[in-house]
Formats: C-alpha cells, sequence, structure tokens
C-alpha cells in the first residue's frame, strides 16, 4: 500500500510546518514546555521536555491516517501523551478538530488564553501541505491495511528543538547538536512480525536564508515489502535526495580508495565502549545528538555504523530508519545479540522487532531496546566493525 506511505511522507511535511513554525516563534516557544509526567520520563534525561509542538505534531499525524484511511489511527502508537495541564490546573486532552475555529479554542485553553498564538498554530494546523516523489509516485505495491502499526517520535531530539543551536559547525556533514539534529520519525511495521516495513524520516531544519531567516528542511523515505525495496536516495528528487552528502564508503573524490570505518554515537554513551569504538575507527568517530539523527547519519551515508550500548532508546526512535535502511540492504540490530553471535557467522544479524513490549516493564520502559542497537548500512561494514569491535572489548575486560 505505497498509498499510505505517500500520505505519510506528507504529513511528515505538515508536522515539519509545525515544528518550525513553534520555533520561529521565541515568546510562543516558551510557553510550549511542559515537563513529563514521572511515568513517561526518558532517565537518559535528568529532566526531559514536552512541547506542544510534539503532541500537535502526534495527533496530526494520527488523526490525518485516520481520515484517509479509516481504522489505521487507532494503529498509531506515539511518545507523547495529549494530556495538557494549563495554569488554571485544567486538565485538556489534545485533538486535531474539525475546524481550524474549533482548532483555535482547543489551544487557547491549552495556552491560558493566548488567542493570536492559537490562532496562529491553528492555522498552521489546518493548512493544506503537498509533498511528493517522483520515485515513490512510480510505486505500486499493495501491503493489507489491516497488518499494519505505526510507531510515531513527533520530535526527536526535544532538548536540541528546545534549546534551538544555529551556529553548530558540522564535522564530516555530520552536526554534534543544534537544530539539524531534530527529526520527525514514522515508522511502520507488521503487526504480526514486528518488522519494519515503511519509514519517513523528515529533517525540519536543514538550512536557514540567512535574509529571512526561514528554515527549509529535507525528507527520507524507504519501502521494503516481500522482495520490493525503493528509497529517496535511489535519484535526485524534491523529497530528499538533492545534494546529499558523500556516502561514508568513498563516494566523492576518494572513490574507489578504502576508507576507513566510521561510526556516529551517543554523546552519553558508556566509555569503555566509546573507547573500543574509537580503536576501530579512529578519528572517524561522531557524536551526535538524537537517536533520529544518528540513524539518518547512516540512511545518508555519512557513517557506516550507529551504535548505542545503553537501554533508553525506544521503538518510535529507530523504527522509520530501520525501515529506510531495510529497503538499502542494510538494518537495525539488537547489539548484545550482534556481540554474542560474532561477525562473518552467516546468519542474519538480531534484527530488533517492533510489535511486542518488554515483560515486567511500565511505562515507555515497555518499549525500550533493551539490548541496545547497531544501525547499519551495509553488512560488509557491519561485520568489519563487529570483527574489530569485539576483540577491542575483549582487550578492555568488557563482557561481550
Amino acid at each position: 500500500m505505497s498509498a499510505v506511505l505517500r500520505e505519510l511522507l506528507r504529513v511528515s511535511e505538515k508536522a515539519a510546518n509545525i515544528a518550525r513554525a513553534c520555533r520561529q516563534q521565541e515568546a510562543l516557544f516558551q510557553l510550549l514546555i511542559e515537563e513529563k509526567k514521572d511515568g513517561e520520563k526518558n532517565k537518559k534525561f535528568a529532566v526531559d521536555f514536552k512541547t506542544l509542538a510534539d503532541v500537535l505534531v502526534q495527533e496530526v499525524i494520527k488523526q490525518n491516517m485516520e481520515n484517509k484511511f479509516p481504522g489505521l489511527g487507532k494503529k498509531i502508537l506515539g511518545e507523547e501523551s495529549n494530556e495538557f495541564t494549563n495554569e488554571l490546573g485544567e486538565k485538556i486532552i489534545l485533538r486535531l478538530c474539525p475546524t481550524e475555529e474549533e482548532t483555535v479554542e482547543l489551544l487557547s485553553k491549552v495556552l491560558n488564553g493566548n488567542k493570536l498564538a492559537s490562532e496562529a498554530l491553528a492555522k498552521v494546523v489546518h493548512q493544506d501541505v503537498t509533498l511528493t516523489d517522483p520515485t515513490l509516485d512510480s510505486v505500486e505495491i499493495n501491503i493489507p491495511q489491516d497488518i499494519l502499526g505505526i510507531w510515531v517520535d513527533p520530535i526527536d531530539s526535544t532538548y536540541q528543538y528546545i534549546k534551538g543551536s544555529t551556529d553548530i559547525k558540522s564535522n564530516e556533514g555530520i552536526f554534534p547538536s543544534g537544530l539539524q539534529c531534530v527529526t520527525i520519525l514514522i515508522g511502520v511495521y507488521d503487526l504480526h512480525t514486528g518488522v519494519p516495513l515503511m519509514g519517513v524520516i523528515n529533517q525540519p531544519f536543514v538550512s536557514q536564508d540567512l535574509n529571512t531567516l526561514r528554515w527549509r528542511g529535507r525528507c527520507y523515505w524507504g519501502l521494503s515489502y516481500l522482495g520490493t525495496n525503493v528509497h529517496s536516495l535511489q535519484c535526485a528528487g524534491p523529497a530528499g535526495s538533492s545534494g546529499e552528502p558523500q556516502a561514508a564508503g568513498g563516494s566523492g573524490p576518494e572513490a574507489g580508495q578504502p576508507r576507513g570505518l566510521s561510526a556516529v554515537i551517543s554523546t552519553s554513551e558508556a566509555a569503555t565502549v566509546k573507547a573500543a569504538v574509537g580503536r576501530v575507527c579512529g578519528e572517524r568517530v561522531f557524536p551526535a545528538a538524537g537517536a533520529g539523527y544518528k540513524g539518518l547519519c547512516v540512511v545518508q551515508g555519512l557513517a557506516d555504523i550507529y551504535i548505542f550500548s545503553e537501554d533508553t532508546t525506544f521503538k518510535w526512535d529507530c523504527c522509520a530508519a530501520h525501515a529506510i535502511l531495510r529497503a538499502m540492504g542494510g538494518g537495525v540490530a539488537d547489539l548484545q545479540g550482534c556481540l554474542r553471535a560474532g561477525p562473518g557467522a552467516g546468519l542474519e544479524p538480531p534484527q530488533l522487532r517492533y510489535h511486542t513490549a518488554n515483560r515486567g516493564a511500565a511505562g515507555a520502559e515497555r518499549w525500550a531496546n533493551k539490548g541496545g542497537l547497531l544501525a547499519y548500512r551495509s553488512r560488509e561494514r557491519l561485520d568489519a566493525f563487529l570483527g574489530l569491535l569485539i576483540p577491542s572489548l575483549a582487550a578492555m575486560g568488557t563482557p561481550t
């Protein structure tokens, strides 16, 4: 059902417009921060934030998909709760209303009567958006709607979104922090097997017009189903590949010359793992914010590997990138499972699955990637990486 992917592409751009609109109105943005409840907190951060933009994006995606594909909205799960508490202590369930006027009225309750802010947001929410890709338009594939589940991370790297840094320099195309690390993630998976089928990553803040200070974004997508594999980086198009960065494997001026392995890692990665990865990749280890952005770096070919050893990423963080990487011949595997199996065993790396919760866990922990993760675009590069990483970890006395 490529029609589902086409609609996800469109709603991701509508979501990106909301994210940009909220971020570009500083006075409004200060009103939008609300601390997450204990059950929803990501334990990696001392303070985690929920923004109105986050919740609006999630609800817009849900409602638009339900309108176009009845029944599908109920199968969309996300990181954010849509319950807000305003200054009067009123609890408000945020949803997308049928009309712009009704949405203004609801947003006014969340924003403590701020009519101007509510009107500005409602206008963006109800604005029609068109985003197409000729590559996707040529694809016709039938996937039964009743097997589809969808994970949404409405604004991944919320901290970077709130901080809003615009002057961060990239290192070989990879931004360590800043608005470029913000992504909107939509991953579609098989409800029965947990296999990722379709993915959309929208990067709302790619380049800024220095005259207007307005941001332009970029969108990436992939589809992998029953032998059909197609993605947005196969040819240039408006949905993602124009002006793409050069691949880590050597597609630039040094093409044909062997290049060392590269990895993108979390700034909070364990010191022993960071050191072991440094022994494997040398100077080509790139710390970066945002699980979605790090997955995107592998999709773009800026890094061979995204490795994270902790259990503080979740299904919504990686389902979208996983689907795109599958379409490219790569994947997202369970790190601990890979370390146990070792490289070149002739077996498929133990891929993450997206349909079952962790037993005995509560809240967000039900959907945590307990064994860490390892994202890769090339199986050959993955085997080479593991072949060096495992003895490096062993030499440092780290159990694998």
